[in-house]
């Protein structure tokens, strides 16, 4: 298996957020993960979403509550692909603001 891809746990928790995110117009907090998928501790919901953010599959704002997003992986991919070729090419006034753009993103 391909360490970039999520385990079954992690998928599971992915569908969580999906879903409740759907319904609620919000993101779970760490609790609601982890009753909504069976887990008793709130540090292995937090290892696991950890990972998935290293991943690139989730993105949270530091220090925010209810801040998941999911992240459509080959857009992300593609999108941080894009920045990377464009960089090459571009003024260095222009390399300020794809940095700026890239850090707004979480695309670094």
């Amino acid at each position: 298996m391909n360490n970039t891809e999520p385990t079954k746990k992690q998928k599971l928790i992915l569908d969580f957020i999906e879903n409740y995110i759907l319904e609620n117009e919000k993101a779970p907090t760490y609790r609601e993960i982890a009753f909504g998928v069976g887990l008793s501790s709130i540090a292995s919901v937090s290892e696991h979403i950890d990972n998935l953010i290293n991943k690139g599959f989730l993105i949270k704002s530091p220090g925010s509550a209810r801040s998941l997003e999911i992240i459509n992986k080959p857009s992300y991919i593609e999108t941080k692909e894009l920045f990377k070729q464009k960089m090459k090419t571009v003024s260095e006034e222009d390399k300020e603001i794809l940095k700026k753009a890239q850090k707004i993103l979480g695309l670094l």
